[in-house]
């Protein structure tokens, strides 16, 4: 039974400061940092203000882990809370102290039992009520804010929090509350005991079963704590580890991975925040060692040998999402069993580290081991390995198998590449299926961290059809959550998809700020796949403006970056326009040859999306008269596909040529098409090309619809700034929000007065009342 709250001396006074104490300049941080700062402080401005002067340089670029107790957050702050809570009266401290035991890391709702049991007197929390610090609710107590929760906590003493503990593990009975009641007895521990460790390993498994990874997490690190045996203790931490990043808290993960020895864990946190040819490395060798797989003597690791291997390109349209961490089997487990499951895992994960550097033909190597290992290449990465050595029917016979394991209620990894093969394959509407479905599988799961990564497949099918506003919606959303959930690598390539996205409405300075922005993260960390998206965003912004001289240039430059600059997977995906822009520019002798590749993949795929464009790239490439019957079988297969953007650049250059050919009612057909079609897709400059060539014909282009409401003429970005200004948000607020610089919210304002023809917050406020009333 609880029967004192003396806070001990340590906690009385703060540590002596060092001699060279005094205020220092808070250091520049970056975006995912200044994201997961607010989310660790629990949004309190004042606190993060502290917790970023005492970052290291490591720790603000987000090279090494934030940190994970409270009191090394905002020492400053606690303390504060702390004095409160010690100027209270003993029983109120006392009842707050159970109260804050109950709740946090484990909320096991059991205060009301406990007191009960504890016959002890509530009415000393009128203290609390008084002094706004905590109140009454129908469960139990509610505390001001998380802070003070925690001070309740902490300023007690150890031997009160243990008594705390003890009497709340007392009265959880129930078959469901087993867990929550191995975790009190935890805390409420002296010291190491190897029986309470696996009383709480057991119940950490039971948690993980059911898709807690909080509470399984909480008692993975409790079990540890308690644990004697060195061997067994980090085993405990991987796990813990794994459940921190399955639950969102890259950090804490990291921290956690750093104590354990698990070079495997390690590699894979690496690959969502590190260095992506490091990952692969490591995620290899964890593989080879687990599998006791081993290269034939004399048989070097494919594509390390500087062989001739066909320089094959191949469409990826974005990075294979990471396998979630897998920690060593549990107690209880079949530990005996084969181990193929975390061995599929890991080549999974170092198929997707080739992927993000660029450097494919290291698929090779993974696909190698698998079949050394003799279990069949995880994921995509049979179908990538099949691409790189040119057997291209055979990349589509596996892609297609991976791509129809889609179904409801799977695995969200699964699910992931299902999506990921299908937007290979060409198929955006199965893709939209299953990415749809790995994030509602993540989600039930509580694998939060692969939330953000289904979003992110998402938005290119929703690109890729014509859905630009949900796109960049999605996009938006999963950047905020890779952010937060410490995904960096993640968040650079989300960036340079936003940056496609402004390249597609022709937001320039958006554009270029968000693919500077992705290229400089991914130079820095191998990330050839972003840093290739990023560059074609801003070929495209180019094309789409008439500058086609700067189009064929950036997009050369894209063909002759090699691994960790560049990916044969975007030279691919980027042909058709890089063929437009070289014809335009009288580049044809590359250009033919690049087409010449794309029409192979297009065949053996099957793809009508794909063979649309290969017949749009043999237009482009034909004089004449010559071409006009590509440019119809063009959009006859476009017909049959769903990118819709890319049908509408079709029928632009179509009735361009038609235009030259003086086939003057046809063209003006095609163009108009065209022209309505980029202002539904919110293509302003697109659509502005089509109505040049309209001129130049001599047609009347037809005006833009003036019965749309004036909100549609915004960019999902704009949109959502404008809500917010309107709403009374600074643009310093906005910014924190959307993880943006306060200078590119300004920008998009200006945007947002300019399409909407206002010029105050005035105006914007009555603007959007009246658009949403409307």
């Amino acid at each position: 039974m609880v029967t004192r709250v003396n806070p001990p001396s340590a906690d009385r006074t703060s540590p002596p400061a060092p001699p060279d104490a005094g205020p220092r300049p808070a250091p520049a941080l970056s975006e995912g940092v200044r994201v997961r700062v607010l989310r660790l402080v629990y949004g309190d401005p004042r606190a993060a203000a502290e917790l970023v002067a005492r970052l290291t340089e490591r720790q603000a670029a987000g090279l090494d882990p934030l940190p994970a107790e409270p009191a090394d957050l905002a020492p400053e702050t606690l303390r504060a809370h702390r004095h409160e809570i010690r100027e209270l009266p003993d029983g109120t401290r006392l009842v707050l102290l159970l109260a804050a035991a109950d709740q946090y890391p484990v909320a096991t709702h059991a205060f009301l039992r406990a007191v009960a049991a504890a016959r002890l007197d509530t009415r000393p929390l009128e203290a609390a009520e008084a002094a706004g610090i905590a109140h009454a609710t129908a469960g139990g107590v509610g505390f001001r804010d998380a802070w003070t929760r925690i001070a309740a906590y902490e300023t007690a003493a150890p031997a009160d929090r243990r008594d705390a503990h003890r009497l709340l593990a007392r009265v959880l009975h129930g078959a469901a509350e087993t867990p929550r009641r191995s975790w009190h007895r935890g805390a409420g521990a002296l010291g190491p005991s190897a029986r309470l460790a696996a009383e709480l390993t057991a119940a950490a498994a039971r948690a993980r079963a059911a898709g807690d990874p909080a509470l399984s997490g909480a008692l993975a690190e409790r079990a540890a704590a308690l644990c004697p045996d060195p061997g067994e203790r980090s085993r405990l931490l991987a796990h813990a580890a794994t459940d921190a990043w399955h639950r969102g808290d890259g950090d804490r993960s990291r921290a956690l991975a750093a104590r354990a020895d698990a070079d495997a864990l390690t590699g894979i946190l690496a690959l969502r925040t590190g260095h992506a040819g490091e990952a692969f490395d490591a995620l290899l060798a964890g593989a080879v060692r687990a599998a006791g797989a081993r290269p034939a003597p004399g048989d070097p690791p494919p594509g390390r040998d500087g062989s001739t291997a066909a320089p094959v390109t191949f469409p990826v349209a974005s990075p294979v999402t990471s396998y979630e961490p897998v920690a060593p089997h549990e107690s209880g487990e079949a530990a005996g069993s084969a181990p193929a499951a975390p061995v599929t895992h890991l080549l999974a994960r170092a198929a997707e580290a080739a992927v993000y550097t660029g450097d494919l033909r290291r698929c090779r190597e993974a696909a190698l081991v698998a079949g050394q290992s003799g279990i069949d290449p995880p994921g995509v990465l049979g179908g990538i390995a099949a691409a790189v050595d040119g057997r291209y029917e055979d990349a589509r016979n596996l892609l297609e198998a991976t791509a129809g394991r889609c179904g409801p209620g799977g695995d969200p990894t699964l699910l992931l590449h299902a999506g990921i093969a299908a937007l290979m394959l060409g198929d955006h509407t199965r893709a939209a299926t299953a990415t749809v479905r790995a994030a509602a599988a993540a989600r039930a799961g509580g694998v939060t961290a692969a939330v953000s990564q289904a979003m992110e497949f998402r938005a290119y099918a929703d690109f890729w059809t014509g859905r630009p506003r949900a796109a960049e919606a999605a996009a938006l959303d999963a950047l905020r959550q890779a952010y937060a959930t410490g995904q960096d690598n993640g968040a650079c390539h989300l960036q340079a998809a936003l940056a496609m996205f402004a390249a597609l409405t022709g937001d320039e300075a958006l554009c270029r700020e968000r693919a500077a922005a992705a290229r400089s993260y991914a130079l820095a960390h191998s990330l050839g796949l972003p840093a290739a998206l990023a560059q074609w965003a801003l070929a495209f912004l180019d094309l789409g403006s008439g500058r086609f001289d700067a189009a064929a240039a950036r997009l050369r430059a894209l063909a002759a970056s090699g691994p960790g600059h560049g990916h044969r997977a975007i030279r691919h995906l980027a042909t058709p326009h890089y063929v437009e822009a070289a014809v335009r520019t009288g580049e044809t002798r590359v250009a033919r040859a690049a087409h010449a590749d794309y029409d192979r993949w297009a065949r053996a795929v099957g793809s009508a999306d794909d063979l649309a464009l290969s017949a749009r790239c043999q237009a482009l490439l034909t004089p004449g008269a010559d071409a006009v019957e590509h440019y119809r079988t063009a959009l006859r297969l476009h017909a049959e596909g769903t990118r819709a953007f890319e049908r509408a650049r079709t029928e632009l250059l179509f009735g361009s040529a038609l235009r030259r050919l003086r086939r003057r009612t046809e063209a003006r057909d095609r163009l108009h098409s065209a022209m309505e079609a980029f202002e539904s897709f919110d293509a302003p400059h697109c659509a502005e090309s089509a109505r040049a060539e309209l001129r130049a014909l001599g047609a009347p282009a037809a005006p833009t619809r003036g019965d749309r409401r004036p909100t549609v003429h915004l960019t999902a970005q704009q949109l959502l700034v404008a809500r917010m200004a309107a709403d009374g948000a600074t643009n310093r607020e906005i910014a924190a929000r959307l993880a943006l610089s306060p200078r590119t919210i300004d920008h998009h304002l200006r945007g947002v007065f300019t399409r909407l023809g206002i010029r105050s917050r005035i105006e914007l406020v009555r603007l959007l009342a009246d658009a949403d009333g409307g």
